[in-house]
């Protein structure tokens, strides 16, 4: 029988890194990794998985309880607000231990050219008449651009959208590239002039602020919500440390 049960919420590159670490090293725990299915293939990390709503803070802390989890750390997007105030509360009614590993944002260099802004509306407000942008923000968020009709979008989607869009954009289909020279001759190709995105930090889809720098495209950066209450940690060894319990 396994020592302890370890829930990941995941979905992150972070998420995936944290159970295959744990499955190698700690093969007396029960790794288990939530996801929340928005994707049609997503790519499944090591041990066993979950895919689905829970129904909210309750159904959480119900899962909880049912699955004997001892520990609970939500490693979800760091704009994903609504799961991580549902596990803070889920995990108080259950009286699980929660860690939150959140990724460190991205910080501007020298040759960015950001401007800052606190929510998608801002960032739509923000863009030039006729702009041509890059909107790399998943497509729950893409509905106020339907009121900027001046505006040439270019959408990136892992899945075609369904329903789809409701506004007219060009669509790239597929994963961000981890090369900046292949972000760049993407943008060039489109004839892309701003890229717009959310703070989301990580190496992962790091490519694309790079290749808006060295085209000396303006970047429109959507600011992070305020990070979940309760003990965070950045780096995948800390939280490795603490689902083992040795932190």
């Amino acid at each position: 029988m396994p020592a302890d049960t370890i829930l990941i919420l995941g979905g992150t590159a972070e998420a995936g890194a944290l159970a295959g670490e744990l499955a190698a090293a700690r093969p007396n725990l029960r790794v288990i990794t939530s996801l929340a299915g928005r994707t049609a293939a997503p790519s499944l990390p090591v041990g066993e998985v979950r895919i689905g709503g829970f129904g909210g803070a309750d159904g959480l802390a119900a899962y909880l309880k049912e699955e004997g989890v001892t520990r609970l750390i939500d490693a979800t997007h760091p704009f994903a607000a609504g799961i991580s105030r549902n596990a803070e509360k889920a995990a108080a009614a259950a009286a699980v231990p929660r860690l939150c590993l959140v990724r460190a944002p991205w910080m501007p260099v020298a040759g960015d050219l950001w401007t800052e802004v606190d929510c998608i509306g801002t960032a739509r407000d923000a863009l030039p008449g006729n702009a041509r942008p890059f909107l790399a923000l998943g497509r729950q968020h893409l509905s106020p651009f339907a009121r900027r009709a001046d505006l040439a979008p270019v959408v990136r989607m892992i899945d075609p959208p369904d329903p789809p869009l409701t506004f007219r954009a060009d669509l790239v289909l597929g994963k961000p590239s981890r090369e900046p020279a292949e972000e760049a001759a993407l943008f060039t190709h489109l004839g892309v002039t701003h890229l717009v995105c959310r703070n989301s930090g990580g190496g992962a889809s790091y490519a694309k602020i790079e290749a808006a720098r060295m085209l000396g495209l303006p970047v429109i950066v959507i600011a992070r919500p305020p990070a979940p209450a309760g003990p965070t940690v950045a780096d995948l060894a800390a939280a490795i440390a603490w689902a083992a319990g040795t932190a």
